[in-house]
């Protein structure tokens, strides 16, 4: 495997960082998980547009134009020769000394892992997640602003690790104010008399591309969709449920917290917009 480092293409072994890179020291930097659908890099602009905001939210300045940028991520899966697959694009605050502060690192480290990906087994896209609400709490926008994608996921993964105890591979995250925010990597859409609805930014939700393209879905099927605040309730009485991200694709949930949602099964808005997402995702964005 090739991996594209800071303007080079190194061998996997010999792709390091340094310790006293605050990406590892601190999460201090930021990152996009982006697909690659036979040959195509799905919404592409998109993930580098957040990236860029994300950067600026964290003030944090990316060494390389988005023309630049492209290009590396196209390179990267090129000289790998995949046509399917998963992009980690990562922008680190680079090396510094010991201390938090950001300004004593110099220079931002890129780099750009181009490999293949399975977040869940594959029967689920048929038969449906069960999954469960955990104790742990998404950040508020007060905290840190649930649009930046930085590399500190530890409130996450401290979920995931709730939702393995109780058996899950996947698990409702609540805000402060006891509504849905999203899942641990994962924005969340429940249909509900003929409407998606899913939480907004504000209920710290992840803006995500493939929510985004969602939304697009919606419009496209003449589907009544709105950003709503949602409770465990709402999803236990949901019509339907299913789940979006890059690694997720859409997933459909059929149980939260041992309670069947709809009829317990996959329902027909759900396999509607995963037929059209599967349409989209090779021919929207950039290709290789």
């Amino acid at each position: 495997m090739k991996i594209y480092l800071d303007g080079q293409f190194v061998d996997e072994a010999d792709a390091k960082i340094s310790v006293f890179d605050h990406g590892l020291l601190y999460g201090d930097g930021i990152f996009e998980g982006i697909r690659l659908y036979q040959g195509n890099v799905f919404r592409l602009d998109e993930h580098l547009e957040r990236l860029w905001c994300s950067a600026k939210a964290i003030m944090l300045t990316i060494p390389l134009s988005r023309a630049a940028m492209a290009e590396a991520v196209c390179e990267t899966c090129r000289r790998n020769g995949l046509r399917d697959g998963y992009i980690r694009l990562v922008v680190t605050r680079g090396v510094g000394d010991l201390g938090l502060s950001p300004w004593l690192c110099p220079k931002p480290s890129v780099f750009i892992i181009a490999d293949t990906i399975a977040l869940y087994p594959p029967e689920y896209y048929t038969s449906g997640l069960s999954i469960v609400t955990v104790p742990t709490r998404r950040l508020g926008a007060a905290a840190l602003p649930p649009m930046v994608k930085s590399l500190n996921y530890l409130n996450n993964i401290l979920a995931k690790i709730e939702a393995r105890q109780a058996g899950a591979l996947e698990a409702i995250m609540l805000n402060d104010a006891g509504f849905v925010a999203e899942c641990t990597g994962d924005n969340v859409f429940i249909v509900y008399k003929g409407r998606l609805l899913t939480p907004s930014a504000q209920q710290g939700a992840l803006r995500g591309i493939t929510r985004e393209s969602i939304f697009a879905i919606a419009r496209a099927l003449s589907l009544p969709l709105e950003e709503h605040e949602l409770t465990r309730y709402d999803l236990w009485n949901a019509d339907e449920c299913f789940l979006t991200g890059t690694g997720a694709e859409v997933i459909p949930v059929v149980k939260l917290d041992g309670r069947e949602i709809g009829d317990g099964k996959p329902g027909p808005v759900t396999s509607r917009v995963l037929a059209e997402f599967r349409q989209r995702v090779l021919t929207e964005g950039t290709r290789i």
